[in-house]
């Protein structure tokens, strides 16, 4: 039983993967850094990658903030206590 999950999990760890490098290599066809230069060599790359990730990160805070999750993990602390799902007072 424990090898079919640790199978399943390395399957999906992989799906993910192959998703990853698939998006980024579609991504790559068209990419341009913020200074507006193309994506030529690794240093461009790298530069690229980090500039995604802030946008990511930036898109992430923004709607954490719009929705109330101040917690960064999706749930709003104010309004359970994680027990019974009732509000604190």
């Amino acid at each position: 039983m424990l090898f079919a999950v640790e199978f399943v999990m390395k399957m999906n760890e992989r799906q993910i993967a192959i998703s990853l490098l698939e998006g980024l290599r579609e991504d790559l066809a068209y990419a341009h850094l913020n200074n507006g230069s193309r994506v030529l060599d690794v240093a461009d790359l790298r530069q690229y990658i980090y500039e995604k990730i802030g946008r990511i990160r930036t898109q992430a805070y923004v709607t954490d903030s719009l929705y109330g999750t101040r917690n960064g993990y999706g749930q709003d602390i104010n309004k359970s206590n994680g027990n019974n799902g009732k509000a604190h007072p």
